[in-house]
């Protein structure tokens, strides 16, 4: 009886420590997404973004196509890539 009485203190001492470290977790997340959210709003003006420009295009495109011959298991050469675009 006495070492089941262990057990279920050691269990029931590790469940209730992981509980309040997960509630703690939560309490800050929300108090640093709040804080966050404050500072974005407070420095973000509305701006028109600029087009980004990709700088080494022809190199991006070759690496994209190498990977996908490999994964479709054909020939570079047989893929034919339209338009490339960052999303």
């Amino acid at each position: 009886m006495s070492n089941a009485f262990i057990v279920a203190m050691g269990i029931g001492t590790v469940f209730v420590g992981l509980i309040c470290i997960v509630i703690l977790c939560k309490i800050l997340g929300a108090i640093c997404c709040a804080a966050e959210k404050n500072v974005q709003t407070a420095e973000t003006a509305p701006v028109a973004e600029a087009p980004e420009v990709i700088v080494n295009r022809q190199e991006i495109i070759a690496a994209v196509s190498a990977v996908l011959a490999e994964e479709m298991g054909t020939d570079v050469s047989a893929i034919r890539i339209h338009s490339f675009r960052k999303i």
